[in-house]
């Protein structure tokens, strides 16, 4: 495992100063000078590594941590909503919800929440496209109670008619306010304008909460296929050892059944390409501006995928740093946010481009200096200055992502599950350091078409200006129930 360096002052440097300053010595270093003059050698900085087991063919990771007496456990399924067609969006999306709060076969509703209440016991459910994450906290003294009814919702869920209802009905409201913020709006309206029919581009509609599919028979048919034991991963972090451990981990992973099969492969997307500008309209003080297009990209140990992440972070994506909060917000005060984006993922083609919010008016000039200041990165490398920045961003962010063992042990629970090198992030961090001015340039003029970008707008066309709209191009409107 490789090594993140920190320095201090070394003790022939604090003696030398010390002397010379007891001597008045004219030649030396005050203020400034003296800062600069310090001399350091590197601590280093080796984060722990997490033991690992096999329970039956499952994955656990421990790392101990006596510090508190508190338990982490967690709990990752490979499986998620982006895995299956659309006619089981919602029991995928619905089912961590549920989980929680459907009971269990023993258990009702109410009576699961009185013992976690009474125990104390924290406990957090959630799905992703191609998860479902599920994680426990408890005391250490009630870590035998809190496991038992943790893993009993997990492996033997009640799916109760009336939480799924109650579920139900907060999706149907969610669906039906999604027009009300006109910032969500811009994102999942341009999300379903690139991707389409796609995992990305879905949300949840009153179509897919019909009765007939989010019945508890369906639930338990989405547990079947995710919930199962080759799709598990566990970790384990906090006052706890192995030994102590280990009986209540068996436990679950017995009570869980063999997957039915394989899981789907995740769709790759298909991607709009062409351009264009697209034009929601919404009585607004504001504008909501996104706006991308495709590229070929991807995660991976190759000096693209790290030139496109620091040409990112100059571009929009390093705060105030970056050369488009430079132009929009402080040269011109259009906006007081603007962002960069660069998605990059592992096994198909991602987007590029921006987006930001401003006064009517200045929306169509902030669209026209967000592509020219793209195609500047472009024709020219960035400044070494600029390199520097956006290097040290990520080198000396680097510790904070091993601040906790949940930080440690849950990013390696992501690796595996991925089957990505055990040891990225440290390759990470090294490879994003070698990154050029050259390189990044190269990787912009390559992949980086302003004149592709499809851009939505959503706000009032008659305060933004029509006829300036059209100057970017033929504008599509387009309609919202």
């Amino acid at each position: 495992m490789s090594r993140a360096r920190m320095s201090r002052p070394t003790a022939a440097t604090l003696v030398m100063l010390a002397l010379a300053a007891s001597t008045g010595a004219a030649q030396v270093p005050s203020g400034r000078q003296a800062v600069e003059a310090l001399e350091f050698e590197p601590l280093e900085f080796v984060p722990p590594v997490p033991e690992r087991h096999d329970l039956s063919g499952v994955t656990v990771l421990l790392l101990e941590d006596r510090a508190l007496p508190l338990v982490n456990v967690y709990a990752r399924f490979r499986g998620g909503y982006g895995l299956f067609e659309r006619e089981w969006y919602a029991p995928a999306m619905g089912l961590p919800a549920l989980l929680r709060t459907g009971g269990t076969t023993e258990l009702a509703p109410d009576s699961v929440d009185q013992l976690f209440e009474f125990y104390s016991v924290q406990a957090s459910f959630a799905t992703g496209g191609g998860s479902v994450s599920i994680s426990l906290n408890t005391v250490t003294e009630h870590l035998g109670v809190a496991l038992d009814l943790w893993s009993d919702l997990i492996a033997h869920p009640r799916f109760d008619p009336e939480e799924i209802e109650l579920w139900r009905g907060r999706e149907l409201e969610g669906a039906r306010r999604r027009a009300d913020d006109p910032g969500n709006l811009s994102y999942t309206e341009f999300n379903r304008l690139m991707y389409g029919d796609h995992p990305v581009g879905w949300e949840m509609s009153p179509t897919d909460l019909e009765t007939g599919l989010v019945t508890p028979e369906r639930f338990r048919e989405m547990h079947r296929r995710i919930v199962c034991r080759e799709n598990l991963i566990l970790g384990v972090t906090g006052d706890v050892s192995w030994e102590e451990v280990r009986p209540r981990l068996e436990a679950l992973v017995d009570a869980l059944p063999r997957c039915p099969g394989a899981l789907p492969e995740a769709p790759a997307p298909n991607i709009r390409r062409g351009g264009g500008v697209f034009l929601l309209e919404r009585d607004l003080d504001q504008a909501f501006i996104v706006m991308a297009h495709p590229v070929s990209v991807r995660l991976a140990d190759d000096p693209t995928y790290f030139a496109a992440t620091i040409g990112n972070s100059i571009l929009g994506g390093g705060g105030f740093s970056s050369r488009l909060i430079g132009r929009l917000r402080t040269e011109q005060g259009w906006t007081y946010a603007v962002s960069s984006l660069w998605t990059m993922p592992r096994r198909y083609d991602g987007v590029m481009g921006a987006t930001t919010s401003t006064r009517p008016d200045a929306a169509v000039p902030a669209i026209r200096l967000m592509l020219e200041t793209m195609s500047e990165m472009r024709d020219a490398p960035p400044t070494e200055a600029e390199i520097r920045t956006a290097v040290d961003r990520v080198v000396n962010g680097f510790a904070f992502n091993f601040e906790t063992p949940g930080q440690i042990v849950s990013r390696m629970m992501l690796y595996l599950a991925e089957d990505w090198p055990e040891d990225w992030l440290e390759v990470y961090a090294r490879r994003i350091q070698e990154v050029t001015p050259d390189e990044v340039r190269r990787v912009f003029a390559d992949h980086v078409r302003p004149d592709e970008m499809t851009i939505m707008v959503v706000g009032d066309p008659e305060r933004i200006g029509r006829e300036a709209l059209a100057g970017l191009g033929p504008v599509t409107v387009i309609r919202v129930d």
